[in-house]
């Protein structure tokens, strides 16, 4: 068993595994390459009956089976949601090399990121209930499911950590944010590994919601050119769903089983606006302190963050405000930043996208490569950055990962690429 390392200095926080499921791929290679070369999850979707309705398009998961990672499990057990995230969560495990066996249970915790987990299983049980007009019409399933927390507690209970298990709702920046209280919990000495990510699920419910706010495209036509952040003629995203969860891991303990590290996680900002339930402020300011929160804490300059992975998510008011709210910060450095708007490939995962967006940033830095922003073709006024179109090889020394939630939440994460010996490359 793996002992804790007492040491003086600060409790640096490092990634050290990544596990996904999602709708281009349920492995890590596969992820990155459809990722680093603009494949596109998005296609009709396959779930409900979209007849009705006027977006016909969705990211969903293809060709996930529960029984292939947990094959004791009954898969009428958990709503989707559940089963990606126990899914991922395990995967992530795998990849960092850990089991609960390895190190003491109790310093190993779970954060999990989501915005309507359960909200199928209280329809299930409403619609039972209603039907039969008896409690005895309720499953017991729906019951357990119903809570958003279910999530966390399935990963602690299937994958034996002991640690504290919490689920964290901050809109569409829910998994930025669990994956920054990850590296607090860590900082503060309360854990040593923390499972940190996010599970959402495409339902019939909520697709029809979005469809009511008019904030999804409908370009049903092109499913993978649907999504165009940053660009003239865009109208809304695709919505996306799936799982990411990374290892979150205090670095000497890393260092002392000798883990494979893909990133250091530097810093973390968030933010409220108070401004408007959907709509951000014309200003930016909820993004704007987010970042700036970020860097402070990271305690690194503008002009060392060589990439930020945007928000990005391809609706008329958000994309022009995030770019003014970059250049705000970043001065004349903003031009000199390769940004990569990620959504148009995974689909928006809502409170999951923070947490598959900080895996493509972690494996931009790891990998040298900044990936592209697909589907943009006609820049719109004001959004003047230079948005990665093609592959772009890069040796990326920081990087920051950007959301936004309903509610005028924000959220900013910033990794450096880690080298043994020195911090990440600086002095």
């Amino acid at each position: 068993m793996i002992k804790h390392v007492d040491s003086h200095s600060p409790r640096r926080t490092v990634v050290t595994g990544i596990g996904v499921i999602t709708p281009i791929g349920l492995d890590v290679p596969t992820f990155w390459k459809n990722v680093s070369q603009g494949i596109s999850g998005a296609a009709p979707v396959t779930r409900f009956d979209t007849s009705r309705l006027p977006v016909k398009i969705a990211a969903e998961v293809k060709g996930f089976v529960l029984t292939d990672y947990f094959p004791e499990l009954n898969e009428k057990r958990f709503n989707r949601t559940v089963q990606y995230a126990i899914s991922a969560a395990s995967n992530a495990m795998k990849d960092a090399g850990l089991d609960a066996t390895m190190v003491d249970p109790r310093r190993i915790g779970v954060v999990e990121g989501t915005t309507v987990s359960g909200a199928d299983s209280v329809m299930n049980m409403q619609n039972r209930y209603k039907d039969k007009q008896s409690y005895r019409a309720v499953h017991p399933y729906d019951i357990v499911s119903a809570y958003c927390g279910e999530g966390s507690s399935s990963i602690s209970l299937y994958l034996g950590l002991k640690g504290p298990a919490m689920t964290y709702c901050s809109g569409c920046a829910s998994s930025n944010d669990a994956i920054g209280y990850a590296v607090k919990m860590i900082q503060q000495d309360e854990l040593d590994v923390v499972l940190a990510g996010g599970s959402e699920e495409v339902t019939e419910m909520l697709f029809a919601g979005f469809c009511k706010l008019r904030s999804m495209s409908e370009n049903n036509e092109n499913p993978t050119q649907a999504a165009r952040p940053f660009d003239r003629k865009r109208d809304g995203f695709v919505l996306g769903e799936g799982s990411v969860f990374l290892v979150v891991e205090e670095l000497t303990h890393a260092l002392a089983r000798g883990a494979n590290i893909y990133a250091e996680i530097s810093g973390h900002g968030r933010s409220s606006e108070a401004y408007h339930a959907t709509d951000p402020d014309p200003e930016g300011l909820g993004y704007q302190a987010a970042i700036e929160q970020a860097l402070r804490e990271a305690k690194i300059s503008p002009d060392e963050i060589d990439y930020l992975n945007a928000h990005g998510s391809g609706t008329p008011k958000n994309d022009p405000i995030e770019t003014f709210s970059v250049k705000q910060v970043f001065g004349a450095q903003a031009y000199r930043l390769g940004i990569s708007a990620s959504k148009p490939v995974l689909g928006h995962m809502m409170g999951a996208s923070g947490a598959a967006e900080s895996a493509v940033t972690v494996l931009a830095i790891k990998h040298e490569q900044m990936p592209p922003t697909i589907n943009l073709t006609e820049p719109d006024d004001g959004c003047d950055l230079d948005y990665v179109l093609q592959p772009r090889a890069y040796p990326i020394r920081a990087a920051a990962n950007l959301n936004a939630g309903f509610g005028g939440r924000y959220s900013c994460l910033i990794f450096r690429r880690f080298e043994n010996g020195g911090r990440n490359g600086f002095s």
